[in-house]
């Protein structure tokens, strides 16, 4: 495949040229000689490279093309997206030769460099020997690892939703809770090998569903000379590793499975805990994980929130803690799950060793972003010592009621919540609460205008009334640029996270709608009053012209077609460009956007209500029974 056949997208375009999507849109409508699609479908156009590199430097626009960037789109273009997966694993191949031959191809000519490939090129994917020696020269520049690592980096990137790696950071903080370093670990849905990289381990064994996944999470670990196996498989149905008892199994489980097997695997022995019900896939997972785990050997497991205290699943949680195998509950924050948008628990277990007498209390932390606070709580429980603030040891004969509630947040209060806890501070503030609540809800009376002319977030993009961007899906970890995530939005708070400053973020500024990409997660539309903070994942951001587009009457409609879905507490990708808004003059806009306003303040205010008189009601109950408190 030569250099002009390669083709790209969009996004891939945005990227190149360290632009927002909404910029390329915008060329293709204002520069009659952008080039032309050649490729892809209306929804998603393919152009050149060649070509697009072409126009890039006639407008002063273009940014050198990395050769990493530039193999990626040849694979790409060598397959289509069902393959690519194979593609990239086939590259994955070539490189390990390379890095056992470094010299080897170098003086072939183009047959006798094909006859000395490793393997035959997957079934649907184009391998010429152009491809090749791109591959090659790639890895000579780079490293045969680092390569591999950004066309993987891509790959996740690009099929972000159906590959679900777990965050670097969790992974990270997953092996250390389980004491992974030098240890035989096991993963039973190992993805691309994210958690088994992350280990540490001196033997990893991995088993996941997706074959092109599977192969290239081994291909990761023979990058990173760990000895072990990952196959390719159903770990429910199939289980790749009979009768195998790892030190330390890690494991982030496809969430909410409705066909995970539940018929066929009714009598099982793994169920040692209680029959998994039909609806909680999750419990199936615990349990698989820890029959495959040695006596004394720790389980940390990625489940949803939901599943601490979902009716079905109350048995299993219950035996869990009556054989003291539940050890920790530690809930991250919104988006930390891949497979969820809503705030996941890491379950600590620890398989019984026969003969010991079980625990009588389990760890309960509130870490949200502070994955610190994790590491803390959970060394200062094992060792005996003072928990942190956001942590608490309770006891299991408190869980042990008929919901066998494992929900951190009926158990532990933040550190920022300890801080003014007491009695008498609360009860101040939430008499001041209730005396200003309602007051700015605004007065609406029955009788509307009837059916008003529509129109829809896309049209006002295509006349330039918004402008709609979205952040990077990755982000580092670390810096001291503040960042605005999914927990802020919900909170209606200042942004809490950081990040460095680096190319294809988004700015946040005074007027722009930020909204969640996930309806019905729990965030909410709203106007940002500050600038500076950079947007963060799961986060979409609007910008409207004020004269003519009233960003509170924006927020406002973008809330009430999310409403349906929030309502009936289900989530679904929100699609920005299909919101519908009405056709009103913008002084109109104004009045409804200021009654939006008043409403959404009412329920900020309603929410910190209840979360206040929680912690009010555990005040009093808990000083009165312990004689802190006494009746005037």
């Amino acid at each position: 495949m030569s250099r002009e056949d390669v083709t790209v997208n969009a996004a891939d375009i945005a990227r190149l040229a360290d632009v927002g999507r909404a910029a390329v849109s915008n060329w293709r409508k204002r520069f009659e000689d952008f080039p032309q699609p050649v490729g892809g479908t209306a929804s998603s156009p393919a152009f050149s490279l060649a070509d697009i590199e072409a126009w890039l430097r006639r407008h002063g626009r273009y940014v050198e093309v990395a050769p990493i960037e530039r193999l990626w789109q040849r694979l790409r273009a060598s397959t289509d997206d069902i393959r690519l997966g194979d593609a990239v694993a086939y590259a994955g191949t070539l490189l390990l030769s390379l890095r056992e031959d470094p010299d080897g191809w170098r003086e072939l000519d183009d047959d006798s460099l094909l006859k000395r490939l490793p393997e035959a090129a997957p079934d649907g994917v184009a391998v010429d020997a152009g491809l090749v020696r791109a591959i090659a020269e790639v890895g000579e520049a780079e490293g045969p690892a680092a390569a591999f690592r950004g066309i993987c980096d891509r790959y996740v990137e690009l099929h972000s939703r159906r590959l679900l790696a777990t965050p670097r950071p969790v992974a990270e903080l997953m092996a250390r809770l389980g004491g992974t370093a030098g240890a035989t670990v096991l993963d039973p849905a190992c993805g691309i090998g994210t958690l088994l990289l992350a280990a540490g381990a001196s033997r990893a064994l991995g088993q996941e569903l997706n074959e092109s996944a599977a192969r290239l999470a081994g291909i990761c670990l023979r990058f990173a000379d760990v000895a072990g196996t990952v196959t390719a498989g159903d770990s429910l149905r199939a289980d790749a590793f009979p009768g195998e008892l790892a030190d330390v199994v890690v494991c982030n489980p496809p969430f909410n499975e409705r066909g995970w097997g539940y018929e066929e695997l009714t009598s099982d022995p793994r169920w040692e805990y209680g029959l998994p019900p039909r609806g909680e896939s999750e419990l199936a997972w615990v349990q698989h994980c820890l029959s495959h785990v040695k006596p004394g050997g720790l389980v940390v497991v990625m489940m949803p929130g939901t599943a601490a205290a979902r009716r079905p699943g109350r048995r299993i949680r219950g035996n869990l803690l009556r054989a003291g195998a539940l050890r920790a509950v530690i809930t991250l924050s919104p988006g930390a799950a891949p497979a969820s948008s809503g705030a996941p628990d890491l379950w600590v277990l620890r398989r019984p060793v026969p003969g010991d007498s079980p625990p009588s209390d389990v760890l309960m932390v509130g870490a949200g972003d502070d994955l610190v606070l994790a590491d803390k709580a959970w060394q200062a429980f094992t060792e005996g010592a003072e928990l942190p603030a956001g942590s608490g040891s309770v006891r299991i004969i408190d869980l042990l009621d008929e919901e066998v509630d494992l929900t951190t947040g009926h158990r532990v209060v933040s550190p920022e919540q300890q801080e003014s806890a007491g009695y008498a501070a609360v009860r101040e503030r939430a008499e001041a609460l209730l005396r200003g609540l309602g007051a700015g809800l605004p007065r609406l009376v029955a009788g509307g205008r009837g059916e008003l002319p529509m129109t829809t977030l896309g049209e006002l993009a295509r006349a330039g009334v918004v402008a709609i961007m979205q952040g990077p899906l990755k982000m580092p970890d670390e810096g001291d640029l503040p960042a605005l995530t999914a927990k802020d939005l919900l909170l209606g708070r200042a942004p809490s996270g950081r990040t460095a400053d680096v190319a294809g973020q988004v700015r946040i500024e005074a007027g722009d709608v930020v909204a969640p990409l996930i309806a019905g997660s729990g965030p909410v539309p709203r106007v940002m009053t500050e600038s500076g903070a950079v947007l963060g994942a799961q986060l979409l951001l609007i910008r409207a012209d004020p004269e003519r587009l009233d960003p509170h009457f924006l927020a406002g409609c973008l809330r009430a077609a999310g409403g349906t879905s929030t309502r009936l507490g289900s989530s679904m990708r929100f699609d920005p460009r299909r919101a519908q808004l009405p056709r009103l003059a913008v002084e109109e806009q104004r009045r409804y956007g200021e009654a939006f306003r008043g409403l959404l303040e009412f329920e900020d205010a309603m929410r910190a209500a209840r979360e206040m008189s929680e912690s009010l009601v555990a005040a009093g109950f808990d000083g009165l029974f312990d004689g802190t408190l006494r009746l005037e």
